[in-house]
């Protein structure tokens, strides 16, 4: 048969690295890429990672995909296997078939492709990765100089860019980047949002895995159009002053004979014991974390989102699942570490490596976790026995709020722990309170069908919720819909429910993120202090039989707001709360306005504090009238 490629040099200090672990730009290395050779011919070297093949070669729609037309070769005892070839072009479909040594030709999509055909194809596509003009510098600079946002505002607006909006009116008539950059973006930074983060975007075959079962992890998902398209939209954010974080996937991947599953006929990524390498609850097989080709390409998957596309975050998805070996296991189905222990100290190691590196090569960039359990130092540095993350997901006070705000008033007053108990631990670790995809999907209903009572207290009860999240401790995170009260949970195989946006009530909630948002971004005493207990103080947490709550929000200089919430849809009149200084109290948002669809109960410009023997700790108070189910805050 004509041999239609030649062996293709790479240097060994490249080899070297991606031996040890640790090649940032691996993926420079390995995959596809256009090559002009000295004579001048044009062609693309192909190199792939597969130590136990008989043989590789490439295959595609420009050889039949015939195996063995166009044959790679061994580098050495790198395990790697490369080739150029110079009939190819730009576009042409391809993948690898792997030849076992048992004799079986496996076909294999490029671990390291940048685009992928569409589904139900499942092709690699040969593209170039340097194809775009980037402009946004400044930002990147500002983000370099400031770090991470720890005493900034941060509201993140979670997107599945299937579902927020098609362009026409059939299931697969998707906005593709560049159409969501014109509507999305302007729509978030008018809401006031300071970031979007991005459900996976990483080509995956089934639409209904939300991107979570991973197929190529270098292509952005070709069902809203090509890689330079996903930058330009994250480059309009960018010139827009929004920040883009970005859903990742490195717990587990599919099991599909054409992705990485048994790559060259072995146990290549995952790992080859069951009882490690495939995860009970998702029919997947989990990364080899304790290999270090498998760890570098994760890595430098990670690293590439950041360098290529110019996200400001990676929020890493199921990191429980990762941490802890006997995850969803019985006793016996599971092997313990080598200290006889459930942790597994690989994927340890892997994640604070991964940190490490991150925070170095670029400062400022976030590392998000979504971990589920009290496993301690999760946003902590590694230096000091930390994980190393930026943030780490709230779940425990997401569950809370969820289980009080779905009470009826009536009962609320038996439940006042689970509005309290978050600021126990509120400041073990830097967290972002979420509201995310998983918690208005599968059965659990829409934001605002939980809240309980009838048309209108749903709503009041849903502006309060928000009121309560944005007011309390960390950064704020909620699921597209939830701004406008979507009634119908989410459903990735149909857009949000624009038309509600007709109806005075859902453009209230709206307007009250909006001013939330507002809110969040001119009061330091807001965002400056949200992960040291300086930042918060009570002012009344014990009026359980009236389901009420004061606390104050302060800045580094001790400025306080004042929030006081009303659980209730009892009007209180005459309600006094503490306050540390005279003066007059100017009320700065009220939940219970009319602008918000409210009933428009509230202290009009504000209250005069009184002197008064309200307690030894506060030597003045306000007199308030609590409008119903609302929140109230107070500037001096």
């Amino acid at each position: 048969m004509q041999q239609n490629t030649i062996p293709a040099y790479i240097p060994p200090f490249d080899l070297h690295l991606f031996g040890m672990g640790q090649h940032w730009d691996l993926y420079r290395i390995l995959g596809a890429h256009p090559v002009t050779e000295e004579d001048g011919r044009q062609g693309w070297r192909f190199a792939v990672w597969a130590p136990n093949a008989a043989a590789v070669s490439v295959v595609g729609s420009f050889n039949d995909w015939t195996p063995g037309s166009h044959p790679l070769y061994p580098v050495g005892v790198s395990g790697v296997w490369a080739g150029t070839a110079f009939d190819v072009a730009q576009g042409a479909l391809y993948k690898f078939a792997v030849t076992t040594r048992e004799g079986h030709v496996l076909t294999k999509t490029d671990p390291m492709a940048f685009r992928a055909e569409l589904r139900p194809g499942n092709a690699s596509v040969l593209w170039p990765l340097d194809n775009y003009e980037w402009n946004d510098g400044e930002w990147l600079r500002m983000r370099r100089e400031e770090g991470l946002p720890f005493a900034k505002p941060v509201s993140m607006y979670e997107v599945h860019p299937g579902s927020w909006a098609w362009a026409g009116h059939e299931y697969g008539m998707f906005l593709d980047f560049r159409a969501l950059a014109d509507r999305l973006v302007p729509y978030v930074r008018d809401l006031g949002f300071t970031h979007i983060e991005f459900m996976p975007v990483a080509e995956h075959p089934l639409d209904q895995s939300w991107g979570y079962q991973t197929s190529h992890y270098f292509a952005p998902t070709s069902r809203y159009g090509a890689p330079e398209d996903l930058k330009y939209l994250v480059d309009r954010c960018h010139q827009e002053g929004i920040g883009v974080v970005l859903d990742w996937v490195p717990g587990h991947f599919p099991k599909d004979d054409w992705c990485l599953g048994r790559f060259d006929g072995t146990a290549l990524y995952e790992h080859a014991d069951p009882r490690k390498g495939e995860h009970p609850d998702w029919g997947t097989y989990i990364f080899n974390y304790g290999r270090h080709e498998v760890r570098n390409f994760l890595l430098a998957n990670a690293l590439y989102w950041f360098k290529e596309f110019h996200f400001d975050g990676l929020r890493i998805d199921a990191v429980a699942s990762m941490l802890y070996l006997d995850y969803s296991r019985k006793e016996g189905e599971w092997i313990p570490n080598e200290h006889g222990g459930r942790e597994n100290i690989e994927a340890v190691n892997l994640l604070r490596e991964l940190n490490t590196v991150v925070h170095d090569q670029f400062p400022g960039a976030a590392m998000i976790a979504e971990e589920s359990t009290s496993w301690p130092g999760v946003s902590r540095p590694t230096y000091t026995g930390g994980l190393g993350f930026s943030f780490k997901w709230n779940m425990g006070w997401m569950h809370d709020q969820l289980e009080y705000f779905s009470k009826e008033p009536v009962h609320r007053s038996w439940h006042h722990n689970s509005l309290t108990f978050s600021m126990l631990y509120a400041f073990t670790e830097n967290f972002v309170l979420p509201i995310s995809h998983d918690e208005v999907v599968h059965g659990k209903r829409a934001l605002l069908a939980k809240m309980p009572g009838d048309y209108w207290q749903q709503f009041a009860n849903m502006r309060l919720f928000l009121s309560y999240m944005w007011a309390h401790p960390g950064k704020k995170l909620i699921f597209m819909g939830s701004e406008f009260g979507q009634w119908n949970e989410w459903n990735c195989m149909a857009p949000l429910d624009w038309n509600l946006l007709d109806y005075p009530a859902h453009q209230g909630i709206m307007n009250t993120v909006r001013d939330l948002n507002r809110l969040l971004h001119e009061e330091p005493a807001m965002h400056e202090v949200d992960f040291e207990w300086q930042g918060f103080e009570w002012v009344d947490l014990h009026d359980w039989q009236s389901s009420i709550l004061s606390f104050m929000r302060k800045d580094r200089n001790g400025t306080p707001v004042l929030w006081i919430f009303n659980f209730t849809p009892v009007v209180r009149q005459g309600y006094r709360v503490g306050c540390p200084a005279p003066g007059h109290w100017r009320e700065i948002f009220n939940s219970d306005s009319e602008f918000y669809g409210g009933s428009n109960v509230g202290n009009y410009h504000g209250a005069v504090a009184q002197e008064s023997g309200f307690g030894a700790r506060w030597p003045y108070h306000l007199e308030l009238t609590l409008p119903p189910l609302a929140a109230m805050a107070f500037k001096q």
